[in-house]
């Protein structure tokens, strides 16, 4: 008979064997342990689904609700480095040791004598983290869905306001091969009678469509409400509410307004029961922070950091890099997953990219470096670019490094592990080598 598990990297061991496939859709088997556990919630819960920006909406979510001083639980996934980032509890990482037990709780609950419910890793730890929240004494929390939204496991929670980001082609093999198709699963966190935000400026039919079969109070952008903006500052209005001449929010890139849109929409959506202040708001977008969204780290070269992965998410990112300015030479390391568009992300990025360095992921389901060169060398038409491979994320840096000038600039992109795998010892700083050192 195994031991118990007993730290959290024990539990999550755990996790990864108790199921044959990584993701398998459907409620019915996270549903059964959750009403077994008591699992739900008193107070609001938001919701947020999305091919792009659900990161950044319930980062920005987060950072407002905390300057109105309300008590925070926010769950988003995947981590860059740590697990327990997933997880916050008043803008601060769950303690490992919390996580822990309510993984010990799910797992006696999953077995009841001869009964065992076969969960996920992602259903698990997902079940885990609700437990942790509905035990945290909190005024508000944010749920950010792993996968579509229909199916996914965060869906077993009836939320009080949904948002629905971006949506794009992403998980085609489990969500659909159109933006119609893949807007079905999304609006599955739509609730009869219940505020959705939709702040995709485009979107699919079947994401209205479903608002109105199910009686939800939708919320949509250039309907119900609206931004313009100058280079100096920003505005909103909807529904008899306006915020004028605030700051642009902290997370860098233009498709940052799309998100914190969408987000005022939905805290005036829920203004009878989490009233903010609109010093809260100001205050909120001007301190919010999320690692590895166009994150610009200062240095020579500059380092910038995006979890782009989907080619919506890259051809931001190229938008983002083309505002920078100019730079000498722009060398990208990227890794990711294998199931996704790689030939099209590339693409977007390619015109921007005068260095490849192609990594190795941590995982099965990554692609290899040298099939990242394969498709790059089969598209590729610039004479004046090259490529090369590497084991892991630090040495494509540490090589990039190597190669740049202090002007330069240095892309880590892809996956969150691409990301995580550069951030596990802290944010690097770069110092070029033929800098003279100070």
């Amino acid at each position: 008979m195994k031991p118990t598990p007993q730290t959290l990297n024990d539990w999550l061991a755990h996790c990864e064997q108790l199921h044959p496939t990584t993701i398998d859709m459907g409620l019915e088997r996270v549903h059964a342990v959750a009403r077994r556990m008591g699992i739900g919630f008193t107070c609001p819960v938001i919701t947020v689904a999305g091919t792009n920006g659900k990161g950044s909406t319930c980062a920005m979510l987060e950072s407002i609700l905390l300057q109105a001083g309300y008590r925070t639980g926010v769950y988003t996934s995947p981590h860059l480095v740590h697990f327990e980032e997933r997880l916050r509890l008043n803008g601060e990482p769950v303690k490992a040791p919390e996580l822990a037990a309510a993984l010990a709780r799910v797992e006696s609950a999953r077995v009841q004598g001869d009964d065992a419910v076969s969960l996920t890793y992602f259903e698990f730890t997902t079940l885990a983290i609700l437990d942790v929240l509905r035990h945290s004494r909190l005024d508000v929390v944010v749920l950010e869905v792993g996968l579509g939204g229909r199916l996914d496991a965060v869906n077993i929670i009836e939320p009080d306001c949904a948002i629905i980001t971006s949506i794009d082609l992403d998980h085609t093999a489990l969500l659909g091969e159109t933006r119609d198709a893949i807007g079905f699963e999304k609006a599955g966190i739509m609730r009869t009678g219940k505020p959705v935000v939709v702040s995709d400026p485009m979107p699919p039919q079947s994401v209205l469509d479903r608002a109105l079969e199910v009686g939800a109070d939708l919320w949509r952008v250039g309907v119900d409400f609206n931004v313009t903006g100058d280079k100096q500052q920003w505005a909103w209005a909807g529904r008899g509410r306006r915020y004028s001449g605030m700051a642009y929010p902290a997370l860098l890139g233009a498709n940052q307004l799309v998100n914190a849109a969408g987000v005022l929409a939905a805290l005036n959506a829920l203004r009878d029961c989490l009233p903010i202040t609109a010093q809260a708001v100001r205050n909120g977008f001007a301190f919010v922070d999320l690692p590895g969204r166009f994150q610009i780290v200062p240095g020579q070269p500059n380092l910038v950091l995006d979890v782009a992965h989907n080619p919506h998410a890259a051809a931001a990112l190229a938008a983002n890099l083309d505002a920078m300015g100019f730079f000498p030479t722009t060398h990208a390391v990227f890794g990711a997953m294998a199931d996704k568009d790689i030939a099209a992300v590339l693409a977007r990025l390619n015109p921007l990219v005068d260095k490849w360095y192609f990594t190795n992921l941590p995982t099965e389901r990554a692609a290899r470096a040298t099939d990242l060169m394969a498709q790059w060398q089969a598209a590729n038409k610039r004479k004046d670019c090259t490529a090369e491979v590497y084991v892991d994320p630090e040495s494509a840096l540490q090589a990039a490094l190597s190669q740049a000038d202090p002007a330069d600039r240095i892309v880590v992109f892809g996956s969150f592990l691409t990301v995580g795998g550069v951030l596990k010892d802290g944010v690097p700083r770069l110092q070029a080598k033929h800098l003279p050192h100070s």
